[in-house]
């Protein structure tokens, strides 16, 4: 039976985060400090360690069927690829920043001066949208370090926090692109490798729905039912199960993520009682 190569960054944050997702969706391999290969010992899988800016070129040319990597990169490498899907971790953005010193009052502060940067494809394209010219100034690593030592007098690079920035004098004004880990492909996949995929995917999808989402279960009076089933819709509608105690129900649903707490105070105000909320491991729709 043919295994699906996946392509992942060797090391690095999104490296862990990668090989965690796989190890959540039941998948086991070994990974050795300097293992540039390891194939899966459960499920048809090959995995390769590779430096991130090689991953599009790999899935491209079909040395590697798919890719975990950040879309600034994919959309930096420009290969001929197709995204698949977005992951949801290693979130980040692309932007300009200059010396905090510096007044901004808009995109004419870049017109003609030289912008340091290791994404000079994404900069030359958004530069050219916004007819703005100046001369990009690529470097490799240390790019916040350019208007300090004379260099440059911007800097376009990828932003998390914006500490960095900071420590070096700089402050982000303009946002590009935001980015996050996404699944790269290659577009001739066979219908074998296609079945592969899927099958992944569909475990993927049942990982990110679950950590998108929490479970809860909650006391209430039956007055209150139709009030909480307006709050709390469900995936259909919530579950009732009766209490020993006559006039109450245990109801159960399942509420987004990044509502929930919002969703708890009008489930209080409701009349809700002995509420919990509960993680979900896998969550397949």
């Amino acid at each position: 039976m043919s295994e699906l190569k996946i392509a992942i960054q060797k090391n690095g944050r999104l490296s862990e985060n990668s090989k965690k997702l796989l190890e959540e969706c039941g998948i086991k391999f070994s990974n050795g400090i300097s293992v540039l290969k390891t194939t899966a010992r459960n499920f048809p899988v090959e995995l390769l360690f590779l430096r991130d800016d090689d991953i599009p070129q790999y899935v491209e040319q079909q040395v590697a069927d798919i890719g975990i990597l950040g879309e600034n990169v994919v959309f930096e490498k420009n290969k001929d690829v197709t995204v698949i899907e977005q992951l949801g971790f290693a979130q980040c953005r692309l932007s300009l920043a200059i010396p905090k010193e510096d007044k901004y009052e808009g995109l004419g502060y870049f017109m003609n001066k030289k912008i340091a940067t290791s994404y000079p494809h994404i900069l030359n394209s958004f530069l050219k949208k916004n007819k703005i010219i100046a001369e990009i100034e690529e470097i490799s690593g240390s790019v916040e370090i350019a208007p300090g030592i004379g260099l440059a007098n911007a800097v376009c690079d990828i932003v998390s926090s914006g500490s960095t920035l900071l420590t070096n004098g700089l402050h982000e004004v303009e946002t590009i692109l935001k980015s996050q880990a996404v699944i790269i492909g290659n577009k001739n996949l066979g219908p074998e490798k296609q079945e592969i995929l899927n099958r992944l995917l569909f475990r993927i999808r049942a990982v990110k729905n679950a950590k998108e989402n929490k479970y809860i279960l909650l006391n209430t009076p039956e007055s209150a039912i139709t009030k909480i089933c307006n709050i709390l819709p469900g995936m259909k509608s919530p579950t009732i199960v009766p209490l020993v105690e006559k006039g109450w129900v245990s109801l159960h649903s399942v509420v987004k993520e990044d509502e929930f707490w919002e969703r708890i105070d009008q489930l209080k105000a409701a009349g809700a009682e002995g509420i919990l909320v509960i993680p979900i491991e896998k969550m397949i729709l």
